[in-house]
């Protein structure tokens, strides 16, 4: 193995990763896909319309389609907002990114189960990708190949970017924590809804983020994320499956891992590594929405590196990051903005949701969501959401 020498070895399976390497066997490159599997990231598992169109997902992936959103605040007001005309695929991320994975594999990536190590450079300067296989019978054995080029999708934290990218340690995380329950066969007892995603923003549940309630057919996901490293996630969990009547629901697994909110100030190396999704740090903020994000980074880093061998010129690698803060970076600034202001303590919370009441609010909301580009066809709406929220801020409308 150790001599084998791909065009591509794109480190990660999930989404980014195997985004990425499908669309580069597409293009007749000679990709390996390296991926640990085994891991399922805590994810709430919700896709726009615009992924399922833009990413070809056959309906047959979605266990449940959400058509309807629930906002509910710290004083328990709920403020139910229909989602007319379309609805939310919710996907269970096992099944979605194996999905991806063999997708990538019918088209021609060659995968490999292993564990990234580390990245080295050979005396004719292309890089070699160090990595570690257990056998069959648990043994650990070192392997190596070689990649003309690299994409780190390795996750938040990604182990690529901090050996191959400068800036990597810049960015901050919420650390998420969700559990897996077994849908209840009597709902009504419940707060929940098969066909509603419940968003829950109060103190109690997050200092500075907030908790969900989604549907996944015979499962749910309920969970919640913080910044705070001394807030007990587990805890508000327990506190949320109590809110929303879930507290005697099976629970089938718990799981955990940081989210990156905010893009990395730089995804590539100038020579042969660049990043895509999460290790790139490209899940939205206030929404945590990732999964869009991931597969739009992995597209856009694997035309990167098809241009970067096509034209050997590395320099190329740059347009992953800047085409997509192009389209997606004020968007990102906003959430960002509005995380730290809306979320920051309860009273403000329920002005929030209170403001999610405006109907102005609640199209352009979900027109940008599912779309994934901010609505600009009616520019009066727009005053009219500003000066209602400028009203929330500074205290002169009623909660």
């Amino acid at each position: 193995m150790q001599n084998l020498t791909y065009d591509v070895v794109v480190v990660g399976g999930g989404p980014s990763g195997a985004t990425a390497a499908d669309d580069l066997a597409k293009l007749g490159r000679h990709v390996l896909l390296l991926d640990r599997q085994g891991r399922i990231k805590p994810c709430g598992g919700a896709i726009p319309p615009r992924l399922i169109k833009d990413f070809d997902i056959p309906d047959e992936l979605l266990v449940a389609k959400a058509r309807a959103a629930r906002m509910v605040s710290p004083k328990d007001k709920k403020v139910d907002i229909p989602i007319e005309g379309g609805f939310v695929g919710m996907v269970n991320r096992d099944q979605f990114d194996e999905w991806l994975r063999v997708r990538a594999e019918n088209h021609g990536a060659v995968r490999q189960r292993g564990m990234f190590d580390k990245l080295s450079r050979d005396d004719d300067g292309v890089s070699r990708v160090h990595f570690t296989i257990r056998t069959d019978d648990g043994m650990e054995k070192a392997a190596s190949v070689r990649g003309r080029c690299i994409i780190g999708a390795d996750g938040a934290r990604s182990e690529v970017a901090r050996q191959a990218v400068p800036g990597a340690e810049k960015t901050k995380y919420v650390f998420a924590y969700h559990e897996i329950v077994k849908t209840p066969e009597d709902m009504v007892q419940t707060e929940s809804d098969p066909s509603r995603c419940d968003v829950y923003y109060r103190g109690s549940l997050s200092p500075d983020f907030y908790g969900w309630v989604f549907p996944h057919g015979d499962t749910m996901s309920v969970g919640t994320g913080s910044a705070d490293k001394g807030f007990s996630l587990r805890g508000a969990v327990g506190r949320l499956r109590d809110a929303a009547g879930l507290q005697h629901a099976t629970v089938l697994r718990r799981e955990g891992a940081p989210l990156p909110m905010k893009p990395l100030p730089r995804w590539d190396n100038g020579r042969d590594v660049v990043l895509a999704g999460d290790a790139a740090g490209v899940v939205a903020p206030a929404s945590g929405e990732g999964i869009y994000y991931a597969m739009l980074g992995g597209r856009l880093a694997a035309d990167a590196v098809h241009e970067c061998l096509v034209q050997r010129n590395p320099a190329v690698l740059k347009q992953a990051r800047k085409r997509f803060m192009k389209d997606h970076g004020t968007v990102f600034f906003v959430l960002g903005i509005m995380q730290y202001f809306w979320y920051s303590t309860d009273k403000r919370r329920e002005s929030f949701v209170k403001m999610c009441e405006d109907k102005d609010v609640q199209k352009l909301t979900f027109d940008s969501y599912m779309n994934k580009k901010l609505e600009r066809k009616k520019p009066m709406a727009h005053m009219k959401i500003f000066f209602k929220d400028m009203a929330h801020l500074m205290g002169m409308a009623k909660t």
